[in-house]
């Protein structure tokens, strides 16, 4: 999903009309308090990838004023902001740049450049998310189940795990059967493949 922040609704409509001809899911906003009252609300911000394209120069609450927020919150982590600005300059650019945003462009753009920066933030991001959520996973097994699947990623067999853990083999089939709901996997091929 591709979020427009944007005060010209002209703008707003060509990005969508641009961003849809490539098959990318868009939505627009007017400003950077509709976005915050949106992502507040959840509904679009849920796709399996997002990026902010955010125009720099908006009346109330800038672009560099939202996306200094969302950086704050960690937000810009999983959801790449790519800048536009009609009065942009290289320091400000480079200053974006430094504190985490993905792209700088300025109006007017090559369409298909910044359509190809925004496939690319939303593959950054989907793979971002995928991280995470390996992450999340892992956080949830257990120390010994975290001992367990160490052990199974270097090959062991349930009997040597035992032997080396000093438990039962049932106990590591039962702490490997957990591991593997918890990862989502079936195999330990698929575990070491998603662990990789």
């Amino acid at each position: 999903m591709l979020h427009i922040v944007d005060d010209e609704e002209i703008i707003r409509d060509s990005l969508t009309w641009l961003a849809q001809s490539r098959a990318i899911a868009a939505v627009a906003y007017a400003s950077g308090d509709e976005f915050l009252q949106a992502m507040a609300r959840g509904g679009e911000f849920d796709a399996a990838g997002e990026c902010i394209l955010l125009d720099v120069r908006m009346p109330a609450m800038s672009g560099v004023a939202l996306f200094d927020l969302l950086a704050a919150r960690g937000i810009t982590r999983r959801r790449p902001v790519i800048f536009l600005t009609g009065h942009g300059d290289v320091p400000m650019a480079v200053d974006m740049l430094k504190n985490g945003a993905f792209d700088f462009f300025e109006k007017p753009f090559n369409d298909n450049q910044l359509m190809d920066r925004v496939l690319e933030a939303l593959q950054a991001s989907r793979e971002t998310g995928e991280q995470d959520a390996i992450r999340e996973r892992l956080e949830a097994l257990s120390s010994r189940e975290r001992e367990v699947l160490d052990l199974i990623l270097a090959g062991k067999m349930n009997k040597v795990i035992a032997d080396e853990l000093g438990i039962s083999m049932r106990t590591v089939e039962v702490h490997r059967a957990h591991i593997f709901d918890k990862m989502n996997v079936k195999t330990a091929v698929e575990l070491a493949r998603l662990l990789k």
